[in-house]
């Protein structure tokens, strides 16, 4: 917002001598009031981005970087795709940003968890903070300004993480200009979603912005049985204290209610298939409450013409409570399901504290982009979950024809009872270095220490406390063959703490993992369309494998690799003709392993081979459809594993087709319809678990309506 108040400040100043010398002889030459209008009309990384192409990030370096620029690859989705699209949750988002798969969502909570390059990505950021520590519920779309995926190890910049990729959030900021939109969307599955997005400033020179987004919604499901509520909050407040320096004040509070609904089973035994809608819980369980409270202070300051001072902390609360029912096991008729009730209550806070200070200056006759980075951070967790009996003779249910209403058993044991604190202080260096007028090269590292202490309530003998130093290198060189066309390659490293013990009660290596990448970056300006094209082959060593001499424990002594080749694809074609998209083969599978059930060769869970997705819209600018926007989304998603097992069930390719349409009826007011699952598609869109398969939505019809104040 800096760059963008700045100049508009400037115009009175550049303005008044400009009128009062017209009297006189006029300037030779207008430079100032060029240079202003070329400012305030770029695209800030941190920004709004007009269409479906972004051209500069933030994310990847930590500074302001045009994305051609930059020795990786990187996928933006902006705030126009979200809209397009009538997304609600960020996994709506994510779907086009090339080869991210859907994980894990914890029973339908949201639980975020997405697998990039083959490996899953927990950790991911808002801002450039963790947000995603704990069991926290998935970001609402509403809040979203861009999304930025990046591929590859990012624990140089941002600390422990896989080495596929993560992506950063970037919020919707304070704007100047005074703006409220109110929104509204159902569809046919019982949505029924109200939002509000209100902007502006608090006095006349703009130093006081705002920002508030509201979300308040209520929903049924295709599933039976399965309802939900969610509310958000999310104000942002931005004070500009002078020229130089701005506080920015940041907070979002979700709350969330949803049954635990794991979805279909899957055991290798069982009868036949189940519809899509089978649901094997009990309403009178319940619905777990998940809470989280996110605050934010950043600090922007402006030390001189070369150097930028940036940090901030951030505190991040949450808890999930409440009633659920799951399964014990199958019994040998193939279609009665043992379940038990559980109670859990699940803690954690999060504090993170971080500076970086960025510097641009000539040395020994070549450009400097320095990057210094300090970082603290202190996570703690805790939890309990109390189970009635675990026989599969317990509280039975049949698949094929469930009879709701059973009485709720008794709690009769405590299978989690726990508490985890993480300390991790971390200091970073990266320069980026023009060595020729072409050839640009990044370097930089990072050391961090962690220290991880872990309380076993249930079997203090099984509490363990540890402490490691981790070096998370990397390096890149990217050159332009024309100015249209570059070339780049990098290698990395990542790291993360594994959690648990092994038999002897001692903790576990952290996984560690090494990424090399090279690729094109192709530009067409004439149509606003970037191309990136890249191979890759990553290895995660010390992942958790089953222990040789006792099945009950886990050693780290695994390793998987995952290689293969990714095309991400964005522009703005015409004014009128966006796309963004791209394909990924993937090739992931274990290459270390002391597990029987987990042998050398088996292929990671959720992981397809070939992936591909594209969103293609036109917007009508003349004649009687003018500002008339219809478009297509195409997903394609090859078959995948249920789990990392020899005997874990196979899920089957499919394809889904999206259609969307949206219309200004006024200059005010503008009408969405999306037609989602056109050809109402049957298909598995995650697994947990080896047991579970949770199945995607029907063929949906959505409307929606905005009002701009």
């Amino acid at each position: 917002m800096r760059r963008l108040l700045l100049p508009m400040l400037a115009i009175p100043a550049l303005t008044c001598p400009a009128m009062a010398s017209a009297n006189d002889e006029p300037p030779a030459e207008p430079l100032a009031l060029e240079e202003m209008q070329v400012t305030a009309s770029a695209e800030r990384a941190d920004g709004p981005v007009q269409g479906y192409r972004a051209t500069r990030s933030a994310s990847a370096t930590r500074t302001d970087t045009a994305i051609h620029e930059t020795p990786q690859s990187i996928s933006v989705v902006p705030a126009q795709v979200v809209e397009d699209i009538g997304a609600t949750r960020l996994e709506d988002a994510l779907d086009y940003a090339g080869g991210v798969e859907r994980g894990n969502n914890f029973g339908g909570q949201g639980l975020t968890e997405f697998l990039v390059r083959g490996f899953s990505t927990q950790e991911f950021y808002r801002n450039g903070f963790a947000v995603n520590r704990g069991y926290p519920n998935m970001p609402d779309a509403n809040t979203l300004e861009r999304i930025e995926v990046l591929r590859g190890p990012a624990s140089m910049l941002y600390g422990r993480g896989d080495p596929g990729g993560t992506f950063n959030i970037v919020s919707k900021q304070p704007q100047a200009e005074r703006r409220t939109v109110l929104g509204s969307q159902v569809n046919t599955d019982g949505l029924r979603r109200g939002t509000l997005d209100t902007t502006g400033a608090l006095d006349e020179s703009a130093a006081f912005t705002y920002r508030l987004n509201l979300v308040a919604e209520g929903s049924d499901s295709f599933r039976d049985h399965v309802e939900s509520e969610r509310y958000n909050i999310a104000p942002v407040l931005r004070w500009q204290l002078n020229d130089d320096t701005a506080l920015i004040l940041e907070g979002d509070y979700l709350h969330n209610r949803h049954p635990l609904d794991r979805g279909l089973t899957r055991y290798p035994n069982q009868a036949g298939d189940l519809s899509r809608d089978r649901f094997l819980g009990e309403e009178s369980a319940g619905k777990l409450t998940n809470q989280n409270a996110t605050t934010q202070l950043r600090l922007e300051h402006q030390l001189d013409s070369q150097w930028m001072l940036r940090g901030g902390i951030q505190y991040l609360d949450g808890s999930l409570d409440g009633g659920a029912v799951e399964n014990n096991g199958l019994a040998a008729d193939g279609r009665t399901v043992g379940r038990n009730y559980s109670e859990r209550w699940l803690n954690w806070n999060d504090l993170a504290v971080q500076a970086n200070l960025e510097g641009h200056f000539d040395a020994a006759g070549l450009a400097h982009t320095l990057l210094l980075g300090v970082e603290f951070d202190d996570f703690n967790y805790d939890s309990q979950i109390d189970r009635s009996g675990g026989a599969t003779s317990d509280f039975p249910i049949d698949l094929y024809d469930p009879v709701y209403g059973q009485p709720l058993p008794a709690l009769t044991r405590t299978t989690t009872y726990d508490d985890e604190n993480l300390k991790s202080y971390a200091f970073f260096l990266q320069d980026q270095i023009a060595l020729t007028e072409r050839l640009t090269a990044q370097v930089g590292a990072r050391l961090e220490r962690f220290e991880q202490r872990y309380e076993n309530k249930l079997n203090p003998t099984a509490s363990w406390d540890q402490a490691h130093n981790a070096v998370s290198p990397r390096f890149g060189l990217i050159y332009d063959l024309t100015e249209e066309l570059a070339v780049y390659a990098n290698t990395s490293r990542s790291f993360k703490p594994n959690r648990g013990a092994d038999r002897s009660s001692q903790a576990f290596d952290p996984e560690e993992g090494i990424a090399h990448e090279v690729g094109v970056k192709y530009e067409l300006p004439e149509h606003d369309l970037s191309v990136t094209a890249a191979l890759f082959h990553i290895t995660k060593e010390n992942v958790l494998t089953s222990d040789p001499f006792d099945s009950n424990y886990q050693v780290a002594a695994g390793e998987a690799r995952s290689r293969g080749f990714d095309i991400s694809v964005a522009g703005n074609i015409t004014p009128q003709w966006r796309m963004i998209g791209g394909y990924a083969y993937v090739d992931a599978e274990v290459t270390e392993s002391s597990s029987a059930s987990m042998p050398v060769g088996t292929r990671l869970a959720n992981v397809p081979r070939h992936s591909f997705n594209l969103l293609d819209t036109y917007e009508f600018a003349e004649g009687p459809l003018a500002g008339l926007g219809v478009g297509m989304g195409v997903k394609y998603v090859g078959d995948r594993k249920g789990g990392a097992t020899r005997t874990a069930f196979d899920m089957d390719a499919y394809t889904t087709v999206d259609l969307l349409a949206y219309y200004p009826l006024t200059e005010r007011v503008r009408l969405n319809l999306n037609l989602n699952n056109l050809f109402d598609e049957e298909y598995e869109e995650r697994a947990w678990g080896n047991i579970w398969a949770y199945p995607g939505a029907p063929r949906t019809l959505q409307a929606g309506i905005a009002i701009t104040l």
